[in-house]
């Protein structure tokens, strides 16, 4: 039997990359792991058919960044899944972007702010970001790829930031893409998407006007509403209240049929 070190394990996790370790906690084999990543695998649990159908499971988990325990072959097997640090990337260094900087930091997410604007894009307005960047968002896009643990939020609101930026993201496996504006200049900046060749299934990825309704006023508020929203897309939830939920608030998600 192929076994996986601890090596591979805590390389994955000092690269921040995304991956599942796949034990048997319970019946033959015990102890037994596969080592799962979105392009490879490594280890095995003893039959390549259970290696087979662990692995598809491990892949269906990693973007939900959740444990669960599957029953499988007789066995119980333990799903522990790693996941890059979400990266909150922020388009405009607007008044908000301070305050949505600060509080996604502080919520453990890594944050960059894109703008053109060199008078806006400063360490000294925004001191809470990880990086201030001054650049055509497109053309930070174009040099650093986002990818499906980035969630991007554009703050900027007019047509040459928006339009070239949205355009990068939806080209891109961003998590989520959400657009600030009124609901008008909501609607005339997805016609015009329309019009450069997006389809419906790409327009509904962009939720505009961004963040959740919580009738945010203040800068605070608004940073509050939108990380809400972010956090929301992380884990696969609409947002509503916790007393509209049926399911369990917190669990480990179980699944009846593989």
């Amino acid at each position: 039997m192929n076994k996986v070190s601890w090596e591979p394990v805590r390389d994955l996790v000092k690269a921040d990359r995304r991956g599942a370790l796949v034990t048997i906690v319970a019946g033959p084999g015990l102890g037994a792991k596969l080592l799962v990543t979105p392009d490879a695998v490594e280890g095995s649990l003893g039959d390549p058919a259970l290696d087979e159908m662990a692995t598809r499971v491990a892949r269906e988990l990693l973007p939900a960044e959740e444990a669960a325990v599957r029953e499988m072959d007789g066995r119980e097997l333990f799903f522990d899944v790693f996941a890059p640090q979400p990266r909150l990337l922020i388009v405009g260094a607007v008044d908000f972007a301070a305050a949505l900087a600060r509080l996604a930091r502080f919520t453990g997410f890594k944050v960059s702010v894109i703008d053109a604007r060199e008078r806006f894009a400063t360490t000294e307005r925004i001191p809470d970001a990880d990086e201030v960047v001054v650049a055509w968002p497109q053309e930070y896009l174009a040099a650093n790829p986002p990818d499906d643990a980035t969630y991007a939020a554009v703050l900027t609101h007019e047509p040459r930031f928006d339009d070239p930026t949205l355009t990068a993201l939806l080209r891109s496996p961003v998590a989520y893409i959400g657009a600030m504006g009124s609901r008008r200049a909501h609607a005339e900046r997805l016609e015009r998407l329309r019009e450069a060749g997006f389809g419906e299934a790409d327009i509904a990825r962009i939720s505009g006007p961004i963040g959740l309704d919580i009738g945010a006023t203040s800068p605070e508020e608004t940073a509050v509403s939108i990380l809400a929203e972010v956090i929301a897309a992380r884990h696969g939830r609409r947002g509503g209240p916790l007393s509209d939920r049926t399911a369990p608030v917190h669990s480990i998600r179980e699944r009846g049929e593989l």
